[in-house]
């Protein structure tokens, strides 16, 4: 952890009125702050999903047509594995097993990444220096510029136009592509600090690499050919890919959020992550489902051990508390309206002025 950036301890009332309100909720309605008995049942119905998309594509072969639409429910069935199991376990909350916890974090090896990585860059860089520059390394983004500290580039003008292809394209670039650079740099960014690396995540990293790569191309192409196997892989992880990247930006790059260097952060650590992160959609039972939790981003912020389950009800604690200490609560209704200030923002960006 970085000690150049240290967030105000003094006077902290807000978080310890929040704090404790979220105690007393758990306490009052004795109920676990990690997952229930609808996180399992999600998690079943979302691998049996992958399983029987899988199934179908490779071995049952069915109308191309059917193909293509089976392709992108599976994109987003890899993209719901991510946001409901992986990320819930990631941050031990999908259970007060502490071994299933960790099994279940290994879903993200499953689908090509890697956990390790994806703990020292999410959990501890992202999840407590959130949108400081040189310390949040989700707002590091090739070819975007996102925030003021970040040099202004020619082809900048034109992020608003290109973003989707570089959405579409994050889950292959992560996968093939990123987590290797990671590997061999130890670096979670060119100017990161290096880590350390135990020899058993190294065994882990390239055995779940060479069993993903069989998973999803040398048994897709051994039964489907090269075209079929490439083209259906493509579909799927673009979906996925734009699923992850715009729940993410929906998240921290709209209007309203806040982008801080290292020596501008005079707030107390709940305060920053409200002033840099946003809800959207909150209503959608469809998306919070698919979504995991993740449109409830301002609660996971503010509570990352806790089971996105608990989202909705540690919404109205977290609202009532804002107005009670007049602190700004960033949400957006829908997930067009978020969308829409996204590419706002990322217009801003680019312009010469905002240098």
């Amino acid at each position: 952890m970085n000690q150049t950036v240290k967030f105000n301890q003094k006077g902290s009332l807000f978080s310890k009125t929040l704090k404790q309100k979220t105690n007393n909720y758990f306490s009052s309605t004795f109920t676990k702050k990690t997952g229930n008995r609808k996180i399992f049942i999600k998690a079943s119905v979302l691998l049996l999903t992958f399983i029987l998309l899988y199934s179908i594509l490779v071995f049952v072969q069915p109308h191309w047509i059917i193909s293509v639409i089976l392709c992108v429910i599976f994109g987003v069935n890899l993209a719901a594995i991510g946001f409901n199991i992986m990320h819930d376990a990631g941050h031990n909350s999908f259970s007060e097993n502490k071994r299933l916890n960790t099994i279940l974090s290994y879903s993200l090896n499953l689908l090509g990444g890697n956990i390790y990585f994806w703990k020292l860059k999410h959990n501890i860089a992202h999840h407590t220096f959130t949108n400081i520059d040189g310390e949040d390394h989700d707002i590091e983004i090739k070819f975007m510029r996102i925030h003021h500290d970040q040099q202004l580039k020619k082809h900048h003008k034109y992020q608003h136009i290109y973003f989707i292809l570089l959405y579409s394209i994050s889950y292959l670039a992560w996968i093939f592509y990123q987590d290797y650079e990671k590997y061999f740099r130890q670096r979670m960014s060119v100017n990161a600090d290096i880590f350390h690396f135990p020899l058993q995540e190294k065994i882990i990293f390239w055995s779940s690499k060479i069993f993903h790569f069989i998973l999803f191309l040398v048994i897709p192409i051994a039964v489907l050919g090269w075209a079929k196997a490439l083209i259906g892989l493509l579909i799927a992880a673009v979906v996925c890919g734009l699923c992850l990247a715009i729940v993410f930006q929906l998240a921290h790059v709209v209007d309203g959020t806040a982008f801080k260097s290292q020596e501008k952060v005079d707030e107390e650590w709940m305060i920053h992550q409200l002033q840099t992160t946003a809800n959207f959609s909150t209503k959608s039972k469809v998306l919070t489902w698919l979504l995991g939790g993740l449109n409830f981003q301002v609660e996971h912020h503010l509570f990352p051990k806790i089971s996105h389950v608990h989202y909705p009800a540690l919404n109205k604690i977290v609202r009532e508390t804002c107005i009670e200490h007049n602190v700004t609560y960033i949400e957006y209704q829908t997930i067009w309206q978020a969308f829409m200030s996204h590419i706002k923002v990322i217009k801003f960006m680019a312009k010469p002025t905002y240098n």
